[in-house]
């Protein structure tokens, strides 16, 4: 079967319907969680059995060796809990140390920037509070794919197939290299060592993966490659709940979990973008999405300054979200020229490898979960005997001594994957994301703004060809998605912008969402056109 290339056009149809709806890049995860809602599940217990079947169907995105962060709305308190399940730097790692090293970044290949996995006590404490089923049903359909294998989908396949030589200078990685090669789109893949990790997990909680031998063979094959996390580091590990951060958008509450994920970064653009008249001008004029792409250049600017583990730093969350200070922001953008000097550049990494979906069920409960590696098959060490894959979302620490996200021992580095959540007069409005990276705050805004500013349906806002600042970098070039007027881009030019068009396999710099919306009882859905998954309800 010929390698898909991306370079195609594609029309999806909003999907509806009453009792249940689920969002996933993978159409068999999709279904997995439907079946969840179908049993008498809710979106709690099918987020988990999505995420589950992600980690099997899209290994390199995302797995139980990264983080996940979860909005929740409970349709019967009308209130949203943000659960951070992000985790932390071991405890003998030090800025000392990697500087001593010679970094002044992070090597995101190195094992000092895997950080404790997160996701697996996420899943459990998601279902302990929200839930209605066990850890062990909602891994069912995840243990079985895993252990009688699946066949992979066409976007994975391309982007497993362009990791070939990076796959086989990893760690352990034979599972994820049929035959010596990685699978390409509808051949069979089996991940024993993952199935038996799963299973043991279904039998034994969290408890099973952050102690006894898969926490032994985290720890050895981490020190194998210079790490020093610990077994207290993977014990003492807890995920937390956290007030939600949110912001008026022309009459619709947007939420986003706090640093030290990048949810800020959004609601910081929509409050700026607020104070432009959007809806009066076309989407791809020249005018408008100069106001927008200025908008978001001074949200990346506070984000690379004050993004932190709140825990550990003073985030000043209520005075960037404050209507005043957006005004003021707004003040600095002229209608003509983009900002010369731009804001100050950041000092992250990009990465883009992540899976977002989204599970509301009949009764109006709603599940934004988002799980990642950060960059693909993370730091490149499958921790031996297990087929997990370990994240190096440490990459994202600043090494700069007195930042608020400088590297410390027992400390969350910023983290991008973000899951959204939209209320209407306390009921669910929508429940949202764009994965993909630096792409993840920009995509918020820009579905967002489409629903909005131009009342598009879910889908149509999916479909709508996106525009992003490079690696979240405020002075950063214009990547311009296929679709957008040459005459916009020629006028964007024009007025200061470096734009960079892409086609293709370019698309794939644009992330990948999924959006359910809830009016008058009924669940309207919208599956990414860039990605292999779907909208599965009934």
């Amino acid at each position: 079967m010929k390698t898909m290339s991306l370079d195609f056009k594609s029309r999806r149809s909003m999907i509806s319907a009453r009792r249940g709806m689920v969002g996933a890049s993978n159409p068999l995860a999709a279904q997995a969680g439907l079946n969840i809602l179908r049993q008498g599940g809710n979106a709690a217990d099918a987020a988990v059995a999505t995420s589950a079947m992600m980690n099997v169907m899209d290994p390199g995105s995302c797995g139980i060796g990264g983080d996940c962060f979860a909005l929740y709305y409970d349709a019967a308190t009308k209130q949203v809990s943000a659960l951070n399940g992000s985790g932390r730097a071991p405890q003998a790692l030090t800025l000392e140390t990697v500087r001593a090293m010679g970094w002044d970044r992070m090597n995101p290949r190195h094992a000092h920037s895997v950080t404790v996995p997160g996701a697996v006590r996420g899943w459990h404490d998601l279902l302990e509070r929200h839930g209605t089923m066990t850890l062990a049903d909602a891994l069912t359909e995840a243990i079985h794919y895993a252990g009688d294998g699946y066949p992979t989908a066409p976007v994975v396949g391309l982007r497993w197939e362009r990791s070939a030589p990076f796959l086989r200078s990893a760690a352990n990685a034979e599972d994820y290299l049929p035959n010596g090669a990685p699978p390409k789109a509808g051949q069979i893949v089996r991940l024993p060592g993952l199935a038996k990790t799963l299973r043991a997990i279904a039998e034994g909680g969290p408890d099973a993966f952050y102690t006894g031998p898969t926490a032994e063979a985290i720890v050895k094959s981490l020190a194998e490659h210079g790490g020093l996390m610990t077994l207290d580091d993977l014990k003492n590990h807890r995920s937390t709940w956290d007030e939600p951060i949110h912001t008026d958008y022309r009459g619709l509450t947007v939420y986003e979990c706090p640093p030290n994920g990048q949810g800020l970064t959004a609601l910081i653009a929509l409050n700026i973008a607020e104070q432009f008249d959007l809806a009066s001008r076309p989407w791809d004029s020249p005018e408008r999405l100069h106001l927008m792409v200025e908008s978001m250049r001074l949200a990346w600017a506070d984000a690379h300054e004050y993004i932190a583990d709140m825990r550990r730093a003073d985030v000043p969350v209520e005075k960037l979200l404050s209507k005043d200070y957006a005004a003021a922001r707004a003040g600095l953008i002229s209608n003509y020229y983009t900002m010369d000097p731009p804001p100050t550049p950041g000092e992250l990494p990009g990465g883009s490898d992540t899976i977002y979906l989204s599970a509301v069920d009949g009764a109006g409960n709603a599940c934004s979960f988002i799980k990642s590696l950060y960059m693909g098959f993370g730091v490149g060490i499958v921790a031996e005997g297990t087929g997990v894959w370990l994240q190096n979302r440490g990459a994202g620490f600043s090494l700069r001594p007195g930042h608020r996200n400088a590297l410390a021992p027992g400390k969350r580095p910023y983290h991008t994957i973000i899951p959204g959540m939209a209320l209407k007069d306390g009921e669910l409005w929508a429940s949202f994301g764009v994965m993909g990276g630096f792409m993840q705050p920009q995509g918020h805004f820009q579905v967002i703004s489409a629903m909005v500013d131009d009342e598009l349906n879910p889908q149509e806002a999916l479909d709508r060809p996106r525009w992003m600042i490079q690696n979240g970098d405020p002075g950063g070039a214009l990547l311009i998605e296929e679709g957008t007027p040459f005459k916009t881009m020629a006028d964007l030019a024009e007025r200061g912008h470096r734009i960079q068009p892409e086609a293709g396999l370019g698309r794939g710099n644009f992330g990948r969402g999924q959006i359910i919306r809830r009016v008058d009882g009924v669940l309207h859905g919208g599956s990414e056109p860039r990605a292999d998954g779907q909208i599965a309800a009934y």
